[in-house]
């Protein structure tokens, strides 16, 4: 696969990193609004630099990988839908559903191999996780418990930019809740505070939330997320079911205990998504490149995109109407 990365920051960085990894990809071409972060990158991995808009009619460009600022990405996206390239796109396609059920309406029209930026589904330890509750090592999965803290919180004016906690942050959880709950969520109850940085608050969000979802069949699943953890970056899984608990634990640099007369000391998380998740960035360019070279569906899609922004947005009602929330409402 011969691929164009659009973007060039923090983001577009671990991509091109990866990318370089894969002995079945070649990164061609870097374009950023910043024209000089483009050459930087490009320089590195031996692409070269160019505008995105001649990225879409360069017949020697197989995909694209949508790594720019969020309000770019539909945009890009449907210029490289009806271009035939192959996408990767990092979430969320936009920040409402009414932009993002346009998008999906291209791809329909012009289909391609799509994947969304839901890396988590990737992670080793989860993956392993979701493998042993649907092959019934805990019997029929009954609650579903999932932490996510960052270590410090964004500055304030990236709140606002960003689509603010459910949309930016806790979106990867209602993916992951999504992909192993794996049955219709029906409701959404969300409580939230600011409790860690004022500014936050004054911005229009929170910075600390919990979120309960039920699905048809009746299993809760009970999501934690806050902006704040002094110790590093908290990520932790629990299924519990009729036949048992499953738990995906936070990964530290070695993940040695040591162990005394005065008790015991383990290691503390590693400190952010870019160190705890690199195994899972490498594995999500490469899920790109099989369902893109058998013509399968990847293991993150458009449509994932679009029920996660869902749960978003019904998040996001509940905490401001102060009730829960059935899913059928939100359109």
């Amino acid at each position: 696969m011969r691929i164009a990365l659009i973007g060039a920051g923090r983001i577009g960085k671990v991509h091109a990193q990866t990318i370089d990894r894969n002995p079945d990809v070649t990164l061609v071409a870097v374009a950023d609004y910043h024209r000089a972060a483009a050459e930087a990158l490009a320089d590195q991995y031996g692409a070269a630099a160019v505008d995105a808009d001649a990225l879409f009619d360069d017949d020697t460009i197989d995909a694209v990988l949508i790594a720019s600022s969020t309000p770019t990405h539909a945009d890009y996206l449907e210029r490289a839908a009806r271009a035939g390239k192959a996408i990767l796109c990092e979430k969320p396609i936009a920040l409402d559903l009414a932009r993002t059920a346009k998008a999906l309406e291209v791809l329909a029209t012009n289909p391609v191999t799509c994947a969304l930026g839901f890396n988590r589904r990737h992670d080793p330890q989860f993956a392993a996780l979701k493998h042993a509750i649907d092959t019934g090592r805990i019997g029929s999965l009954e609650t579903l418990t999932i932490i996510s803290r960052d270590p410090a919180p964004p500055p304030a004016e990236y709140v606002s930019a960003s689509g603010g906690l459910f949309r930016d942050m806790m979106i990867h959880d209602f993916d992951m809740a999504r992909w192993l709950l794996d049955e219709p969520i029906v409701r959404v109850h969300a409580q939230g505070s600011c409790l860690i940085d004022k500014a936050i608050g004054e911005a229009g969000d929170v910075d600390t939330a919990m979120v309960t979802l039920v699905t048809a069949s009746g299993r809760l699943c009970h999501i934690n997320n806050s902006r704040r953890a002094s110790y590093g970056y908290d990520q932790r899984i629990e299924a519990f079911g009729s036949a048992g608990m499953l738990q995906a634990q936070n990964e530290t640099d070695t993940r040695v205990r040591f162990t005394s007369e005065q008790g015991q000391v383990e290691e503390t998380p590693k400190w952010f998504f870019l160190e705890r998740y690199a195994q899972a960035y490498g594995r999500e360019i490469d899920d790109f490149v099989q369902a893109w070279k058998h013509q399968r569906a990847p293991l993150a899609g458009a449509e994932d995109g679009f029920e996660a922004l869902r749960l978003a947005e019904a998040a996001y009602r509940s905490l401001t109407e102060d009730r829960s929330v059935a899913l059928d409402d939100i359109r």
